[in-house]
C-alpha cells in the first residue's frame, strides 16, 4: 500500500512540459509518474534539474504516442526501456517500469513490467523510490518521504546487494549523504560500502570522476570524506594518501574568501601535495588535460608563498596567473593548519583584486637593435631582462628600462663570450 501524500507549490508537475509529457503518456490503459531526483528535491525545496519519467507503456508505444503528438524522441536507451522525449528544447528520459531478472553491475538483465512496488523496490536509495503523478500525489513504498524527513540517506532492502548490483553505489551513498544527509551516515549501509570496497577495482575512471567530483562540492563533503577515510575508502580510490583535514580547511577558506566551491581545487587540497600526485589522479580519475595542469600547478612548491612579503607575492601572481595564483595559494593557505593567520593569508588571497600586472614592456627589437642576433640566444636575453624587471617590481618608466636592457646585453655578452 503506497504511503501518500500531496506535493503542493509544483507549477512545473502541472503546467508546461513537464504536464505535457504525462498527459501524453497517461490513459488508455497506461499511466506515467515523474521519478527520482526530482521528486526527492522537490520535497526537499531544492533545485530541480533533470526530470526523468517512469511509464507502464513499453518503448515502442512512448515512440508512437510521441510521433502522434509531433514530439521528438530519441531512443538513447532503448534496450533498457528508456526513450528520450524532447518538449520546447528540454530533454525527458522515459523508461518503461523494469524488474531485474539477473543482476551482475551495471549489466542488468531488465523485464519490462507493470508494478510501480517493483519498480520502486529496484532503485539505489529510498530517497531516490519515490514517485509523483500528475496529480501531484506522491507514492512511497520504500519508506524514502519518513528518510526525507530525517535527513537519512538509506538502501532499499539488502545494502549489500544493493552494492553487489553496482559498486558504484558506493560512491553516491556519500554524495547523496553529503548533499541530503545529516549527522552520522546509516550504520547498516556505511558498514556494507566498507564490505563491498574491494569491487571500487571494478569501477572505470569515468564514473569515479564523476562521481567524485559531484561530492567533492556538497554541503556536507567534510564529514562524509572523513567517513570514507575512516572506512579505508578513500585510498583504492586515489591509491595515494587523502588528507581530510586540508580539505575541510579548503572549504573554509573558500567560504572566506566568498567563492564558489571547486570541485578540482578542493580535490588537489584532498589529495594533493606533490605534483606526483596530481598526475596519479590524473589516471585513476582519467581527470581532463585542464584539470591535470590545475593539480600539477597546485601540487608545486605551494609551501613556498607561506610567508611571502607583498612584492614577493606580486611576482607569483605575474608568473603564474590570477587562477593558478589562487589555486596554489589557498592549497598552502588550507595546509597551514590551525596557527594560520589569517588576516595575511587573505591579503595574499585578495591581491589579485586589489593589483593587476602590468604587461612587460620590452621586446625582441630592443635587444636586436643591441647587436643579439635573432634565435635562441635572444630568448634567453629577454628571460634574463623580464627576471630583472620583476626584481625591480615592474618598473615603466623609460630610465629603468634602459639601464635593465644595459644591463642584460652586458651579462649575456659576458656570459657568452667565446
Amino acid at each position: 500500500m503506497s504511503d501518500a501524500r500531496v506535493l503542493d507549490d509544483a507549477p512545473w508537475l502541472t503546467s508546461g512540459p513537464t504536464a505535457r509529457v504525462l498527459e501524453l503518456l497517461n490513459g488508455n490503459g497506461e499511466e506515467a509518474r515523474v521519478v527520482g531526483g526530482a521528486v526527492r528535491n522537490a520535497l526537499l525545496k531544492i533545485p530541480i534539474y533533470d526530470i526523468d519519467i517512469a511509464t507502464t507503456a513499453l518503448p515502442t508505444e512512448v515512440i508512437r504516442r510521441a510521433k502522434a503528438a509531433g514530439i521528438k524522441s530519441v531512443p538513447t536507451g532503448i534496450e533498457h526501456g528508456t526513450v528520450t522525449l524532447v518538449v520546447d528544447a528540454q530533454p525527458f528520459e522515459v523508461t518503461t517500469l523494469r524488474e531485474d531478472t539477473e543482476t551482475f553491475g551495471r549489466k542488468a538483465k531488465v523485464a519490462f513490467g507493470r508494478d510501480w512496488v517493483h519498480d520502486a523496490q529496484r532503485r539505489d536509495f529510498t530517497i531516490n523510490g519515490l514517485s509523483v503523478d500528475a496529480d501531484g500525489v506522491v507514492h512511497d513504498y520504500v519508506g524514502g518521504l519518513d528518510d526525507i524527513a530525517a535527513r537519512r540517506v538509506r538502501f532499499i532492502g539488502d545494502p549489500n546487494q544493493r552494492i553487489a548490483e553496482d559498486y558504484l553505489r558506493i560512491l553516491r551513498f556519500f554524495r547523496f549523504h553529503a548533499a541530503h544527509g545529516a549527522g552520522e551516515p546509516d550504520r547498516a549501509g556505511y558498514l556494507a560500502c566498507i564490505g563491498g570496497r574491494a569491487g571500487l577495482a571494478t569501477l572505470s575512471a569515468e564514473r569515479m570522476r564523476m562521481e567524485m567530483l559531484k561530492l567533492m562540492i556538497a554541503e556536507g563533503a567534510p564529514g562524509a570524506l572523513t567517513a570514507m577515510a575512516d572506512g579505508g575508502l578513500l585510498l583504492p580510490i586515489f591509491g595515494g594518501v587523502a588528507y581530510t583535514g586540508p580539505f575541510a580547511a579548503m572549504v573554509s577558506v573558500e567560504r572566506q574568501l566568498g567563492l564558489a566551491p571547486n570541485p578540482i581545487r578542493r580535490l588537489g587540497a584532498l589529495a594533493v601535495a606533490v605534483t606526483e600526485d596530481a598526475r596519479r589522479l590524473a589516471t585513476r580519475l582519467r581527470l581532463t588535460n585542464a584539470e591535470t595542469k590545475t593539480l600539477d600547478s597546485m601540487g608545486h612548491r605551494w609551501w613556498r608563498l607561506a610567508g611571502m612579503d607583498e612584492a614577493t607575492a606580486r611576482r607569483r601572481l605575474y608568473r603564474l596567473g590570477e587562477d593558478r595564483y589562487r589555486d596554489r595559494l589557498m592549497l598552502a593557505w588550507a595546509r597551514a593548519g590551525a596557527d594560520a593567520d589569517t588576516a595575511s593569508w587573505r591579503e595574499l588571497a585578495t591581491l589579485p583584486e586589489r593589483w593587476r600586472a602590468p604587461k612587460f614592456p620590452l621586446k625582441a627589437a630592443d635587444f636586436i637593435a643591441r647587436g643579439i642576433a635573432e634565435g635562441p640566444g635572444l630568448g634567453q636575453a629577454l628571460a634574463l631582462a623580464e627576471d630583472a624587471w620583476l626584481a625591480a617590481d615592474f618598473p615603466l618608466d623609460e630610465g629603468a628600462l634602459k639601464a635593465i636592457v644595459d644591463q642584460t646585453v652586458a651579462r649575456f655578452t659576458r656570459d657568452h663570450r667565446p
